[in-house]
């Protein structure tokens, strides 16, 4: 399965544009690093999917933060 390299923008919607697409995750990482540093403020991520569909459905999904011990639930 590929890695996928994806800029994200939040606002006003949620927009996915795909950047790259790669075999391994060090090339991923190094090209989507290389496209943070070059300009300030990206949101910039690597997703590993079988597909660019499931890449976006991933990208799309809302994560739910950890329990901490001590919180009420």
């Amino acid at each position: 399965m590929p890695y996928y390299v994806y800029e994200i923008n939040e606002k006003p919607i949620l927009q996915l544009a795909k950047l790259a697409q790669f075999g391994s995750f060090k090339d991923a990482s190094a090209d989507a690093k290389r496209l943070r540093t070059e300009t300030e403020g990206r949101n910039v991520k690597v997703i590993f999917a079988a597909n660019e569909l499931e890449a976006e459905d991933l990208l799309s999904q809302v994560r739910q933060a950890p329990l901490v011990i001590g919180d009420d639930i």
